[in-house]
């Protein structure tokens, strides 16, 4: 068994929050039966009057949340994203109709191994961004992460989600001095030409690797960071999308999340057939994927390294035949 020296999102979460906790009396911690498992651990050592429990009751939890967030308290609500689905009903209604300023963390998001398709956070994206006034926040690293946990912190317009997987973080340090996020703004991490990846969440480490690969072999692309599955970034979305000859989205979700809304938006936008941009969308695959472990999960559904930069050199195939083409038909 190899032992590693990297955090776990979890555990950062649960450390962030706790530092936070100790200048903001506000800030409550809830979770339903997932302790240990979403980090809280340290925050209950030290805030146990600010921690509760409230078993396997997912619904109760987040009304409880709701609850407490119209009496000006800040409750942090750490669920694992396939146990969030449970109380849909009543995130929709006790929080999200209301606008109450309830922080979502939802740990687990997107393939979790061995515990299989019961414990997958698949569908978090698709179900959260069709609703009106939220926040939806993915983290690619465990500064992000922490820069999240902060900027959730002072976000009190409405509820705010964010998402993150299981297990080790990227490695990346994290700064001393948080400061709150942009809301609804990404970030370009590498600018090339021809081809941008717009990535959401933790693939990025992945793509950027991808990106190092392929410049090796004269091809420099465009890497850009999320940040935001909503509001989503139009304006980074929009320059990607006219600026490139093809973009390619990559989510650790199902059909119908993240890149669906940017496809949204820019047909919505008329920009779609404006130019000749060749548009492709990495997801889950549209079956439930058996147990196995993280790594192999990601294999079978091609959002691996490999399975991306697969998909890239597929993209830069088309390109390189597309003017002959054209000639052909002019």
């Amino acid at each position: 068994v190899k032992k590693s020296n990297l955090k776990s999102y979890s555990n950062v979460f649960g450390e962030k929050l706790t530092k936070l906790a100790e200048n903001d009396e506000k800030i409550v911690a809830i979770t339903a039966a997932m302790m240990s498992g979403t980090g809280l651990k340290i925050f209950n050592n030290k805030f146990s009057n600010r921690f509760f429990d409230v078993g396997i009751a997912e619904q109760h939890a987040v009304t409880m949340a709701a609850g407490m967030a119209t009496e000006h308290f800040k409750p942090y609500v750490a669920i694992y994203s396939t146990f969030l689905q449970r109380a849909y009903d009543q995130v929709i209604h006790d929080v999200v109709i209301q606008k109450l300023p309830v922080k979502f963390m939802m740990d687990r998001a997107g393939l979790v191994g061995a515990d299989g398709a019961t414990h997958s956070g698949s569908f978090d994206l698709a179900y959260l961004l069709c609703l009106p006034n939220i926040v939806v926040m993915a983290p690619s690293n465990e500064n992000e992460l922490a820069l999240m946990v902060y900027t959730a912190s002072k976000y009190n317009e409405g509820p705010i989600f964010c998402r993150y997987p299981r297990g080790e973080a990227a490695g990346v340090q994290i700064q001393d001095k948080l400061v709150s996020l942009e809301i609804g703004k990404g970030k370009i991490i590498k600018k090339g030409k021809k081809i941008a990846i717009l990535s959401l969440g933790s693939r990025l480490t992945d793509v950027i690797e991808v990106h190092d690969s392929l410049k090796k072999d004269g091809y420099d692309i465009t890497i850009a960071d999320a940040r935001f599955a909503k509001p989503i970034d139009k304006s980074l979305v929009k320059n990607l999308y006219l600026n490139h000859d093809a973009l390619l989205f990559v989510e650790e979700g199902s059909v119908g999340g993240f890149s669906s809304q940017c496809l949204n938006y820019l047909s919505s936008k008329n920009l779609l057939g404006q130019k000749p941009t060749l548009v492709k969308c990495l997801t889950l695959p549209d079956f439930f994927q058996d147990q196995g472990s993280q790594k192999e999960q990601l294999m079978e559904a091609k959002l691996d390294k490999n399975g991306i930069l697969h998909e890239v050199k597929k993209i830069i195939s088309i390109l390189n035949i597309l003017p002959k083409v054209e000639n052909k038909i002019g």
